[in-house]
């Protein structure tokens, strides 16, 4: 099999998996505290991480690490919005469309933080996705509903999460970094745990399951599996594999939880998707043209 095929293939199972994460978390949380369950998910899965990054850490000057963990406070704060709008919404598949909205809130972000003016691409795909957004919310008239709020907050969260690390990763080891982002977010949720949630008395066996799930599925074994892809897919495939994150998690939740989708939330869904394949078209183009250069 050709590295790029195999790249792409392992882009996909890693977007599976973060779909299926979303079904692992609804159900881990049906038993365990939110916050509590967010925050021993990232610790635990930082240190699975721990012995493949140990030594880039100790190589790591202090001030980076220090720098590596503020912006994992950023992540903390995307996590609680994230888990809170699960903990509150009747599916899932709803809110991943509109947490993927994070991809088109990174250029207004950037423009206000970075002076970074945006692409085209943006100004054409925004107007889209707004209409998308309002078909998707339209069922609570012009208001939103709690979730669906949350859902916004932790999408545009995630956005300067994205601008902030974004400019901070190339200086450090990205193994390195996710394993310190990770720890801080688990231990933030823990503390934020142990001050305004109660644990329950017991805990089933099937929600422990679904938590062991959560950190050796969705969390650890994506990241490896992302990563790995990542090294062979060419940065246009591996954007348009991942984009498919919200369409099956769609899926899973009108499969598992019967989420309704009436015709209004589906075109919602599909222009939100349009306007993230048409922002992402530039990159396409590039590699399509390249790949057509390498070829003659």
């Amino acid at each position: 099999m050709q590295p790029e095929r195999r790249g792409d293939l392992l882009i996909l199972a890693a977007t599976l998996l973060a779909s299926i994460g979303w079904l692992f978390s609804k159900e881990a949380i049906l038993g365990l505290p939110p916050a509590g369950f967010v925050g021993w998910r990232f610790l635990l899965a930082a240190l699975l991480l721990l012995p493949f990054c140990y030594r880039a850490l100790m190589r790591t000057s202090p001030e980076l690490l220090f720098k590596a963990a503020a912006i994992g406070l950023v992540m903390t704060l995307n996590l609680i919005f994230w888990i809170q709008a699960i903990a509150h919404s009747s599916g899932i598949g709803e809110g991943a469309f509109i947490m993927s909205l994070a991809m088109l809130m990174v250029p207004p972000l950037a423009w206000v933080l970075f002076k970074e003016r945006p692409l085209r691409q943006f100004w054409i795909a925004l107007p889209i996705a707004l209409v998308g957004l309002f078909l998707l919310t339209m069922g609570n008239g012009l208001s939103l509903s709690l979730s669906q709020l949350l859902f916004l907050l932790a999408s545009l969260s995630l956005a300067l999460y994205f601008n902030l690390n974004s400019r901070f990763a190339r200086r450090i080891d990205p193994m390195a970094l996710t394993c310190i982002q990770l720890a801080v977010t688990g231990v933030m949720h823990l503390l934020y745990s142990a001050s305004f949630e109660q644990w329950p008395a017991s805990i089933a066996p099937i929600t422990w399951a679904w938590f062991a799930a959560s950190v050796l599925l969705a969390t650890s074994l994506r990241f490896v599996l992302q990563s790995m892809g990542q090294k062979y897919s060419p940065v246009a495939n591996a954007a348009l594999i991942m984009m498919l994150e919200p369409v099956w998690t769609v899926l899973i939740s009108v499969f598992w939880y019967h989420e309704p989708m009436p015709l209004p939330k589906m075109l919602g869904c599909t222009l939100i998707l349009v306007a993230l394949l048409s922002y992402r078209s530039r990159n396409i183009l590039e590699w399509y043209r390249s790949r057509k250069a390498l070829e003659l």
